[in-house]
């Protein structure tokens, strides 16, 4: 009898009493373990989540969060060969196993970047601009994201054990929140094999993991109101999962992921010898054989123009031919085994009730030759391709969740819409066109039915990710049908799992707040220029008010000569003068910009070590000749790196004219040595 799967609860390892119920081999169905939650203390979980996990991970900032993750993400890679022997059980081949196991990685290290790059080295993220609620300017708003207190449950499907954990542990945990993971028990051994690397490495804090092996039992019941779930599965489970009480009446946020009847639609631009055609016919093979079609985002439908109905099925048909099915280790398999035979036999029921409006035109859902296993021990089945009928409605409202695709036919583009918005809903629509007035008209009528469109054609084609790959900066979710959820898309997956709070309140109390400077707030200017003070030294509010400089007649003259800019408010009187804007010659905003840097920079050797740019640069009043400007700085923001010697310090730069008036207003961006003298030095 092989070993029982454990669970990690509370920083320990647990083994039910029970023997537990028996995982098969996909490909020998052999047991490859049992598993089992009896017993398991689901309120001590929770409790840890929220104790101990929580607060240690909010005590991180975000860059140092992102550090953790960039380090497991290196970690998990010394262990791909392990886990490539576990995924193949479940029936993957190579191809399906870097998906999944390499797939989930990447995702870990794209939320590791995009943390230490677009998030701050802070708790708090602010949102929006700053909104002034008061004439006087002593009473402001600004939008902030905070870390819930909760926990972040997951319950995953059986298809991606890997990816299906990490896409949803890292936005997670960069947003502050511990994470308890419920993977399918068909795959479950793979995850936990994940979860045991992870754990032993050290890398996380205690508590910002723990893993269910078998039943989430009464979990839902412990979680509350700043406590989320993210549900990856079938529909009827969501259905469920949206009446539990902890969601009805404790505010439980619930993100499903559920069924998706995805659809390709071929432009009636393309004809059999357009690349596009070629294009169209690989990416529905593929999607129906990698992971032996069992994607959340795989093609269940192709729709394509009547007139080429018919070579598009001989096409697909042709490529599938060539789909080698059977052992993983084999090398010349192409296709592996379905994650189970209980979901063989559910395929099988969806290609029936599709044959109720289509017939099969490729394909044997009862007998596939296979190589190097048995097809019946195994849970393998041979890929079907469908026609169906004119007016056919299953393949609208069955999705078989494996190696299957079913061919539609359109007359007209507005048809091809109408026919993909009858999915009621989906992850990923692709569009195969050549033609831009048929792609912005299909994807316009696409969008508000699906969470991705691809649009495909020779140009992107071979840097293309395919149609049924979610990407770490992109959503995946969809509406309607396919749950009405949201993940990953970047920063936005991070965002999604924290709060967003509306603060009033002075200047001086929002940046005390928030962490940065606030305009109306106090400055301070203790007579050492800033740009002479390390990072260790600089404040938040330290200032400089720069001497004033008159801007000449000669200056203008030479700053369009010098550039080439002869815009004719700065080089021709009288039209100058006939501007309703201008009234006369004006001075380049580029040059007052260039001016103003000469006014505030302090030239010497120093602590500011670059400028590597200028965000939201307004030029709000024109600067005459004989004009006098005058430039106000303040440390705005701070933001150390984790691994360099230096920091990002961002500037608040006000250039005002000889009346007061802003003529110009923009942040400055620089690089600023932690100590100075360095350390090198």
């Amino acid at each position: 009898m092989s070993a029982l799967l454990e669970s990690y609860v509370a920083g320990n390892w647990y083994a039910a009493p029970d023997e537990g119920e028996t995982v098969l081999d996909a490909v020998t169905g052999e047991e490859v373990t049992r598993i089992s939650s009896r017993g398991l203390d689901f309120a001590a979980m929770v409790a840890h989540a929220h104790q101990v996990g929580g607060p240690a991970l909010r005590e991180l900032t975000f860059h140092e969060r992102a550090s953790l993750l960039k380090a497991l993400a290196k970690h998990l890679g010394k262990f791909k060969d392990e886990f490539y022997a576990l995924s193949a059980r479940t029936g993957a081949t190579r191809r399906d196993s870097m998906v999944d196991i390499d797939g989930g990685i990447g995702t870990m290290f794209s939320y590791a970047s995009k943390g230490s790059r677009e998030l701050p080295n802070d708790t708090v993220v602010l949102d929006g601009n700053l909104e002034q609620l008061s004439k006087g300017g002593t009473f402001v708003g600004q939008h902030v994201y905070t870390s819930r207190t909760g926990a972040a449950v997951q319950i995953n499907a059986f298809n991606f054990p890997v990816w299906g954990m990490l896409e949803k542990f890292a936005p997670a945990f960069l947003a502050g929140l511990p994470s308890i993971v419920k993977p399918a028990s068909q795959t479950a051994y793979l995850t936990e094999a994940v979860v045991r690397r992870i754990v032993e490495s050290g890398i996380l804090p205690e508590g910002t993991l723990q893993l269910i092996s078998g039943s989430a039992g009464t979990l839902l019941d412990e979680l509350s109101e700043q406590d989320s779930v993210a549900f990856t599965g079938s529909a009827h489970t969501a259905e469920i999962l949206r009446n539990h009480p902890s969601v009805l009446r404790r505010g439980v946020h619930l993100g499903v992921e559920a069924d998706s009847l995805n659809c390709s639609i071929l432009g009636t631009d393309v004809t059999t010898d357009a690349p596009e055609f070629d294009l169209f016919v690989k990416g529905v093979v593929s999607e129906m054989t990698v992971k032996a079609g069992q994607k959340c985002t795989a093609i269940r439908r192709a729709i394509v123009p009547e007139g080429i109905a018919d070579a598009v099925v001989e096409a697909i048909s042709a490529r599938l031919a060539k789909i080698v099915v059977g052992n993983p280790a084999d090398e010349s398999v192409r296709m592996g085994a379905l994650a189970s035979v209980a979901q063989r036999d559910e395929v099988r029921k969806a290609i029936e009730a599709l044959r109720s409006s289509a017939e099969v035109v490729y394909g044997d859902p009862d007998s596939v030759d296979v190589v190097g296993a048995d097809a019946e021990s195994g849970a393998f089945l041979s890929p079907v391709l469908l026609r169906a009928r004119p007016g056919a409605t299953e393949p609208h409202d069955v999705e078989p969740f494996g190696p299957v695709s079913t061919v539609l036919t359109y007359s007209t583009t507005a048809e091809a819409i109408e026919l993909a918005a009858r999915g009621k809903g989906s992850l990923a629509a692709s569009l195969v066109t050549h033609d831009p007035d048929i792609a912005r008209q299909v994807t316009l009528g696409l969008a508000p039915w699906h969470g991705r469109v691809l649009v495909l054609d020779r140009d992107d084609a071979a840097e293309s990710t395919g149609h049924g790959s979610p990407l770490p900066v992109l959503v995946h979710g969809g509406p309607g049908r396919a749950g009405g959820g949201e993940e990953l898309g970047g920063i936005r997956g991070v965002l999604h799992h924290m709060q967003r709070t509306a603060i009033q309140a002075s200047p001086d109390m929002l940046t005390a707040i928030t962490g940065r400077w606030t305009a109306g707030a106090r400055r301070n200017d203790d007579a050492i220029h800033p740009f002479r003070k390390s990072l260790a030294e600089l404040g938040i509010g330290d200032s400089i008010v720069s001497e004033r400089r008159t801007v000449s007649l000669a200056d203008i003259d030479h700053f369009a000569e010098f550039t080439g800019d002869t815009f004719y408010a700065h080089t021709d009187p009288e039209a100058a003068a006939a501007s309703p804007l201008f009234g006369g010659i004006v001075a380049h905003g580029y040059l007052v910009v260039s001016l103003a840097a000469g006014l505030f920079v302090e030239p010497n050797p120093g602590p500011v070590l670059a400028n590597f740019g200028v965000d939201n640069l307004r030029f709000l009043t024109p600067v005459k000749a004989e004009d006098s400007i005058q430039v106000t700085l303040t440390v705005k923001q701070i933001t150390p790196r984790t691994s360099a010697d230096y920091g990002e310090v961002r500037w608040d730069a006000v250039v005002t004219n000889q009346d007061d008036a802003p003529v110009a207003t923009y942040d400055v961006l620089t690089l600023v040595a932690k100590t100075w003298p360095t350390t090198e030095s």
